[in-house]
């Protein structure tokens, strides 16, 4: 059967394309493609060439035009220091425990009931900040009491310093003035009776009434003119003193109840971490009980305990060395602060504080307290040693502890070391130095091996 070329269904030709295209891959480099083992021409030349291509390299192995090390590094500038020689006291290590500078259980002055309770256990808090807040509606209401006696007692002695208005004077006089009136009209009528009483027209009781009314306006008006006088000289200074004092009692009862009122926030006495908690909201508190326990950590006291033989030949001041097997690669100088002048009865040895100051780690310290730490104290017999800065420590390289040392030629030499006591700024270093030696104590982090160009200050740059 035969079809249209229009007419072949559309399979056939895609099977027709696709078996094209294999012969055509297949037959590509078949002509001249060589079979397995023959040689290409050329070939044993170009062998040749790649032998030798790397003695062509005028760098050899790491050099600029070499085959495959790397590019030579360059020279790094640095600063060196001499070896010193002197004699000190021998090392002995010690192991001790670090604490917080300051540890503190903080409580509540007052009784109450925790409202707030503001910190929590790892917190760093600074000095004044606020740890729980105790209620203190009631405290308020007296605060506003008091408040109300204090204004009532300042308008009081302001009345008696500002003394009697005019007004007030004037009104006395003119009660005085009314007095006089009627003891002048009483002693006119006290006349008459006495004439009426002559002549046997009145009776004696009538007689001694006038008298009497003459008396009492007497009276009256002296007491009348008394108050003029007083109306017009003022207050006694006894009566302002007397205000006076009376005011600054009221003033402090209201300082005592605001001071007191300060007080219901119980607040860090300094400056640590939050490391114990022992209240939360709703809990009654009574005078002393504990709030939080705040330990100061940004410098922390290293207790050791030493043995009698050697605690006399420390004293304070001194530069220690310290280690901590939690920080590996790092060495710690800190200073003798206290010698504890009171050993313990069974181990016989004294307590000995060591100060060093710590470093932050983002919101915690690095030197924590409780740690294990490796003291080495200068407490032997005397000897020779060498010692070098503390910067030319490296830790953590090829060796556990080394330092750089300038070799022939200006170039890096790592010399392994051990470490002994410290002096001021100083390390005692146990290893293949000599006195004079120079060491590198600033670029030796970026020295890396060694063989590398030391660029010294003398050689400029």
């Amino acid at each position: 059967m035969r079809y249209a070329p229009w007419s072949i269904p559309v399979f056939v030709y895609v099977f027709v394309c696709v078996f094209v295209f294999v012969l055509a891959l297949a037959g590509c480099g078949s002509p001249s493609s060589p079979g397995p083992g023959t040689d290409r021409p050329g070939d044993a030349d170009h062998a040749g060439d790649a032998d030798h291509a790397g003695d062509e390299a005028p760098g050899g192995e790491g050099g600029p035009k070499g085959g495959g090390g790397p590019p030579p590094m360059p020279p790094v500038h640095v600063e060196v220091v001499e070896v010193l020689e002197q004699e000190v006291p021998g090392g002995r290590t010690f192991t001790g425990t670090v604490e917080p500078a300051r540890l503190s259980t903080v409580g509540s002055e007052f009784a109450g009931l925790v409202t707030e309770y503001l910190c929590r256990e790892g917190d760093r808090i600074e000095e004044g900040e606020p740890l729980a807040q105790l209620r203190t509606e009631i405290l308020d209401l007296r605060i506003e009491a008091a408040e109300a006696d204090r204004d009532l007692g300042a308008q009081r002695l302001a009345e008696l310093v500002n003394g009697s208005r005019p007004e007030e004077i004037d009104q006395v006089r003119a009660s005085v003035e009314e007095l006089k009136a009627g003891l002048a009209l009483r002693e006119w009528k006290l006349e008459a009776t006495k004439k009426l009483f002559a002549q046997k027209t009145i009776s004696e009781d009538e007689l001694r009434d006038a008298r009497l009314a003459v008396r009492a306006s007497e009276l009256l008006l002296d007491a009348s003119q008394a108050a003029l006088a007083l109306v017009e000289a003022g207050p006694r200074v006894e009566r302002v003193e007397q205000a006076r004092a009376q005011m600054k009692r009221l003033d402090a009862e209201v300082r005592l109840l605001e001071d007191e009122k300060k007080r219901y926030t119980v607040r860090a006495p300094f400056t640590g971490w939050i490391v114990k908690e022992h209240t939360e909201v709703g809990q009654w508190l009574s005078p002393g009980s504990p709030v939080a326990e705040i330990a100061a950590l940004d410098e922390v006291d290293v207790v050791v305990d030493v043995v009698e033989d050697f605690v006399g030949g420390l004293r304070e001041g001194l530069d220690v060395r310290i280690e901590f097997d939690a920080i590996a690669g790092r060495i710690f100088t800190g200073t003798i602060r206290r010698i504890v002048p009171s050993a313990d009865r069974r181990g016989r040895t004294f307590p000995v504080k060591v100060r060093i100051a710590n470093e932050r780690v983002g919101d915690s310290v690095l030197v924590k307290a409780g740690m294990f730490a490796t003291v080495t104290l200068a407490v032997g017999e005397k000897r020779s040693a060498l010692f070098v800065p503390k910067d030319a420590i490296m830790l953590g390289g090829s060796e556990p502890v080394m330092v750089w040392a300038v070799g022939e030629g200006s170039k890096a030499k790592s010399v392994p070391v051990r470490l002994g006591v410290a002096v001021d700024d100083l390390v005692e270093v146990i290893g293949p130095l000599q006195p004079g030696m120079q060491v590198v104590v600033k670029g030796n982090e970026r020295i890396y091996r060694p063989g590398r160009k030391l660029v010294l200050p003398a050689d400029g740059r």
